[in-house]
C-alpha cells in the first residue's frame, strides 16, 4: 500500500475525480484528497472524506499542529491533480504557494502527475503550453488531455483522460523512478509510433466468426505509453471494446486482411511500428453469405487457408530508419523452451525486437498484468513483470536502445 495524495482543482471534471479516487482506494491505496476550494465548488468535502477516509480541507490553517501543509507532500510516495486546471498549472509551474494543495506541491519529493483538463484554447494557448513545458523539465509528469466533448457543446483537445487512464499512467509513474523521469522527459517527442491491438475475426458467415482471446489491453498499454511520452501515436485496432487511450489515433479493423492493409498503410510514415494485435493466422476459404443452420445430427466441415504474415509484411516493407517490434504468444513448458520458440520466430520475421510471453493455460489475456521476455538479434535483451503499463514502457525503453544504437 502506498501514500497517495490526490490534488482537485476547480473544473467541471472533478466529478471524474472520484471515480479515480475509488480506483486507488480498491487498488489499496491509502488517499488524501486535497481539493481547491474552487475545486469544492463542484464536489463537497464530504464526499471526499467518504471515499477517502481522511478530513479533508483546502485550507493550510486547518491542522496546524501537525504543520499538514508540509507533512502531506513530505510523506506522499506520489501526488496525482485530476483534474488540473489552466490555473493550477500557471500556479504550480510559478511556485506559488496560495493553499494546500499547491503547498503539497512545493513540499513533494515523490512522483506528481498533472491531468490537464481545461476549454481546447485554454490548453494551446502559449502561457498554459510554456507552463506545461516548465513543470515538465522539473521532472513533473503532465499527461495529454483527451480529445473530445467538452462542457456546454464544445469539444476538442482539453478533455480530462478517463479515470483508468490516469490510474495506468500515475501507477506506472509510483513503480519505476525511469518511467516517471521518461513521460515528463517526453523522450518520444516528434516520433510517429504505429500500434495494432486486439483479436482479429475470420468470418463463417454473417453473424459468426473464428477468432482468439487476445483484449487488446497490452497493445492499449503501448499506445498509452508512448503518448504520454510525446510521441504522435496511431492504433490499429480489432474488434476493441474500449476507447482507445487519451491523445491516440484509433483506426477499427475487423479481420487480418484488414489488419494488414492498414498496418501497410500507415507503416510507411512511422518511426516504430509495434505489432501487438494476434492475428489469425488461418481464414475460411469460402464464408457462407447466409447464416449457417444445423442440419440433422451432421458437423461442420469448413476449410480453412493461411492468413497474411502481416508482421513478415512489415519488415519486408520496412523503410530505412524504423523500429518494428513484433510479439509473440507461445505456450512453453519452462522459460528454456519459450526462449527456442521465440528465438525462431525472431529469425523468421527479421523484427528488431520480439515481445515473448508464455500463454499456457490462458495466462496474461484479459489480465492486467504482463510477464514478458525482450529478445533481439544477439539474444534475450531484458524482461519485464509487473502492470501492463509498466511493461509497455520497458518494451518502449528497449525500443529507445534500438534507435540511439542506429547509425546516424
Amino acid at each position: 500500500m502506498s501514500r497517495l495524495v490526490l490534488g482537485v482543482s476547480g473544473g467541471i471534471a472533478a466529478y471524474k475525480a472520484c471515480l479515480l479516487l475509488r480506483r486507488f482506494t480498491e487498488a489499496g491505496h491509502d488517499v488524501h484528497v486535497v481539493p481547491t476550494a474552487n475545486a469544492l465548488e463542484f464536489v463537497g468535502a464530504t464526499t471526499w472524506a467518504a471515499l477517502s477516509g481522511h478530513p479533508v480541507t483546502s485550507s493550510v490553517f486547518a491542522e496546524a499542529e501537525s504543520v499538514n501543509h508540509v507533512r502531506l507532500g513530505r510523506e506522499a510516495e506520489l501526488v496525482v491533480v485530476a483534474p488540473a486546471t489552466a490555473d493550477l498549472i500557471s500556479r504550480a509551474a510559478t511556485g506559488r504557494a496560495d493553499d494546500l494543495l499547491t503547498n503539497v506541491l512545493l513540499t513533494a519529493t515523490c512522483p506528481v502527475v498533472l491531468a490537464p483538463a481545461m476549454h481546447t484554447e485554454m490548453w494551446l494557448h502559449p502561457a498554459t503550453q510554456a507552463n506545461v513545458a516548465v513543470l515538465r523539465s522539473r521532472g513533473v509528469v503532465v499527461l495529454n488531455p483527451a480529445d473530445g466533448r467538452l462542457t456546454g457543446a464544445d469539444s476538442g483537445p482539453g478533455r480530462l483522460p478517463e479515470p483508468e487512464d490516469i490510474e495506468a499512467s500515475a501507477l506506472a509513474a509510483l513503480a519505476e523512478p525511469g518511467i516517471a523521469a521518461a513521460m515528463a522527459g517526453q523522450d518520444l517527442a516528434g516520433l510517429r509510433v504505429l500500434v495494432s491491438a486486439g483479436g482479429t475475426r475470420e468470418a463463417l458467415d454473417p453473424v459468426r466468426f473464428v477468432g482468439n482471446s487476445s483484449s487488446g489491453l497490452m497493445g492499449f498499454a503501448v499506445a498509452r505509453a508512448a503518448g504520454q511520452r510525446g510521441a504522435e501515436v496511431t492504433l490499429v485496432g480489432a474488434n476493441l471494446s474500449a476507447e482507445p487511450p487519451a491523445g491516440v489515433r484509433l483506426l477499427p479493423v475487423v479481420s487480418t486482411a484488414d489488419l494488414a492493409e492498414a498496418m501497410l498503410a500507415e507503416a510507411a510514415g512511422a518511426d516504430i511500428v509495434v505489432m501487438a494485435a494476434a492475428p489469425a493466422d488461418f481464414t475460411p476459404v469460402n464464408p457462407s453469405s447466409r447464416k449457417l443452420k444445423k442440419s440433422g445430427s451432421s458437423g461442420l466441415v469448413v476449410e480453412f487457408t493461411q492468413t497474411t504474415d502481416v508482421l513478415a509484411g512489415l519488415v519486408a516493407n520496412r523503410p530505412a530508419g524504423q523500429v518494428v517490434v513484433g510479439f509473440a504468444a507461445e505456450t512453453a513448458a519452462d522459460e528454456a523452451e519459450l526462449l527456442s520458440l521465440g528465438t525462431s520466430k525472431l529469425a523468421r520475421k527479421g523484427c528488431q525486437l520480439l515481445v515473448l510471453n508464455n500463454v499456457s493455460g490462458g495466462a496474461v489475456f484479459g489480465s492486467a498484468d504482463n510477464q514478458v521476455l525482450l529478445l533481439g538479434p544477439e539474444g534475450q535483451v531484458g524482461r519485464a513483470a509487473g502492470p501492463k503499463t509498466s511493461v509497455a514502457h520497458a518494451i518502449l525503453d528497449a525500443v529507445r536502445t534500438v534507435i540511439e544504437g542506429m547509425p546516424a
